[in-house]
């Protein structure tokens, strides 16, 4: 009987641990990516109107010092993770160029509305899991985005 109290009780804490992780951050430099662009999907509005810009959002997502930016950002003329203001995107390619210790180098190119997009996602593992430091593109970066339109 005692071990069974144990399991249980291992359980327990371990349900617990991953239902805070759950919180924010992903698993991994994938999982981000993949769960980024599921918000630019055709289908349930919730799911086809870009990623969030709420606070519970920018927790799960990003970088402490990238939140308070995403949730701030105002009349901006596109949505800088499909490189415009509308979308229809096609299959997502993610590839991994370079990894170093709790930095990861996303490379995601996708088709949007008939043109050729490639993006740099700066991704770090930090205690609540894999979330994004910073975007890039060939001409700017999220970082610089957000500031140049914040509110």
């Amino acid at each position: 009987m005692g071990r069974g109290k144990f399991l249980a009780g291992f359980s327990l804490v371990a349900a617990v641990f991953a239902a805070a992780t759950a919180c924010a951050g992903f698993r991994s430099p994938e999982s981000l990516i993949r769960n980024v662009y599921a918000h630019y999907g055709r289908g349930s509005a919730e799911y086809s109107n870009g990623l969030p810009r709420d606070e519970e959002t920018a927790r799960r997502f990003f970088d402490p010092t990238l939140r308070g930016a995403w949730t701030a950002l105002h009349d901006a003329p596109y949505d800088f993770l499909v490189q415009s203001p509308t979308w229809r995107l096609g299959p997502i390619s993610i590839a991994i160029p370079r990894r170093q210790f709790d930095r990861t180098d996303v490379t995601v190119t996708f088709d949007n509305e008939g043109r050729a997009v490639t993006l740099n996602f700066i991704v770090v593992n930090g205690p609540d899991g894999w979330v994004i430091s910073d975007v890039e593109s060939p001409h700017d970066s999220l970082r610089t985005f957000l500031t140049q339109f914040r509110r």
